[in-house]
């Protein structure tokens, strides 16, 4: 079939579609069709059939974005005029809805894009003003997401409408500490999002409420820590009690690999505290997959196999996900009934969560981490691939005072999976090779990096690369391929010079 390969100018790679078939219901019926995304500087691109154009004034002519002149992503100024010789000088209106997003990743784009949709005025804040993320948004901040009243102050300056920290775990308690001063809508109550968001807390609420929890206990100095090695029953997992992206989280198997791993975790915690709990040996894959409430009662629950790469330097770093989930029903529904207890326990009403759950190998079900927020690796996109749903505007909606729309329970369509690109070396990036198992099937191919570029080794999420999302034609193609992981045979490489 003829493939239309369309450069992703933000650095995402490439989109396989055969531009003479339509995507399907099965291919997610709400996914936007591939387009070439335009940064804020200019561009000027040669494609079959068009020849498009791009500046800063352009982006910010609402006229040309919805007649399709412009694509999505690409940055609106505030009231500038677009280009004269386009010959359409109506200025851009403000938006109604103000929406400050905390973080400025990549995974933040389909965020903007959808809030941009919606006709919200997007403010994007951290202390980095080169994250991609600023390049889209119509206002930058330039403050520590993690300093709460610093971020309130500006949110109260611009008057905003809604916050979120979506897939940006550690601006999570200062999106909510904004939203309860302010009487913007929040998740649930403060106190209960403060809980979710620290593994110690998390834990000890769980194990009060009857949850099946593992024995856990948090620290706040290394002598602390060591004192107690005599009470662990190994092997345990320490990690620090509000780091994401499995950073600072290491297996400790036997007594003398204790100090270093409570070390590491000391240096990737915010608040200097860690958590030491026993390590729950799982069947199957574990969980790491986004769902959704509404008033509190879970309308949208989804289910992934988690995969890792046991090469890595981090291998508790997820490196592929799956759908569907290697649970069975019954397993399926009692965890949604766990989280469902868990939600009404704390009060919690509308919002997009990222949930991680695994079955022990004692047979029962553990809820492991739940998060007010969208999940990391593009959690969220996968799911309006497979299903349809889109609980990313649904958590802009709900993040602004609005209603979601169309959130229901749905099948998933086929066998998917996303694999996490990552190199388990360090080096300069030459290219990408990919296995025949999934080179066929490969619906999307994004890369984050060029050739030449510095990469290093997969430590953590923030050493990804990119993604490969893949829609296999059947679960017995899908398990030949992790199968083929599983025994060794590798499904990409990166080649480093």
């Amino acid at each position: 079939a003829q493939l239309l390969l369309l450069p992703d100018l933000r650095g995402r790679g490439e989109i396989r579609h055969d531009p003479r078939r339509p995507l399907s219901e099965a291919e997610g019926p709400q996914h936007p069709r591939p387009q070439v995304l335009l940064p804020a500087h200019k561009h000027v691109l040669d494609l079959p059939g068009a020849r498009l154009r791009a500046t800063r004034e352009l982006a910010g002519c609402a006229q040309n974005r919805r007649a399709g002149h412009l694509p999505a992503y690409a940055p609106p100024a505030d009231g500038r005029r677009c280009g004269e010789d386009i010959g359409c000088c109506k200025t851009l209106k403000m938006s109604k809805k103000k929406l400050m997003l905390l973080g400025g990743l990549r995974y933040l784009l389909p965020v903007i894009e959808a809030a941009h949709k919606l006709g919200c005025y997007v403010i994007t804040c951290d202390y980095l003003p080169d994250n991609i993320a600023h390049k889209y948004s119509d206002e930058y901040v330039n403050v520590s997401i993690v300093d709460k009243e610093a971020v309130l102050s500006e949110a109260r300056k611009r008057k905003i409408d809604g916050i979120m920290s979506f897939a940006v775990d550690p601006g999570v308690v200062t999106a909510a500490y904004v939203a309860d001063k302010m009487g913007l809508p929040m998740p649930g109550p403060y106190e209960s999002v403060c809980i979710l968001q620290n593994k110690d807390r998390f834990r000890k609420f769980l194990a009060d409420n009857g949850f099946n929890v593992p024995k856990a206990k948090g620290y706040a100095s290394k002598k602390e820590a060591l004192s107690d090695i005599g009470e662990l029953s190994l092997p345990v997992i320490v990690k620090p009690t509000d780091s994401a992206g499995s950073k600072g989280v290491t297996k400790v198997n036997a007594p003398d690999e204790l100090e270093a791993a409570v070390e590491i975790a000391f240096e990737h915690s915010i608040s200097g505290h860690i958590i030491i709990e026993d390590f729950i040996e799982k069947q199957g894959c574990s969980s790491d997959c986004d769902c959704f409430s509404i008033d509190g009662r879970l309308e949208f629950v989804s289910f992934s196999a988690q995969r890792f790469d046991v090469m890595a330097p981090n291998p508790y770093t997820p490196a592929a996900f799956s759908w569907p989930s290697t649970f069975t029903k019954r397993q399926e529904a009692e965890l949604k009934s766990e989280l469902q207890r868990l939600l009404t326990l704390l009060g919690m009403r509308t919002s997009v969560y990222n949930i991680e759950t695994r079955i022990g190998t004692d047979g029962k079900p553990y809820i492991m981490e739940v998060s007010p927020r969208g999940g990391g690796n593009r959690l969220s996109e996968m799911i309006r691939y497979i299903t349809g749903m889109d609980l990313i505007t649904a958590a802009i909606q709900a993040a602004v005072g609005e209603n979601p729309s169309n959130i229901k329970q749905k099948t998933y369509h086929g066998h998917w999976a996303e694999i996490i690109l990552h190199s388990d070396q360090g080096g300069f990036f030459e290219r990408l090779e990919l296995s025949p198992l999934i080179d066929k099937y490969i619906v999307e191919k994004d890369i984050w990096v060029n050739h030449g570029d510095s990469i290093s080794p997969f430590s953590g999420a923030n050493c990804s690369l990119g993604s490969l999302v893949i829609k296999f034609p059947s679960i017995k193609d899908l398990q030949q391929s992790f199968a083929a992981l599983d025994a060794g045979e590798p499904l990409f490489k990166i080649i480093c010079i």
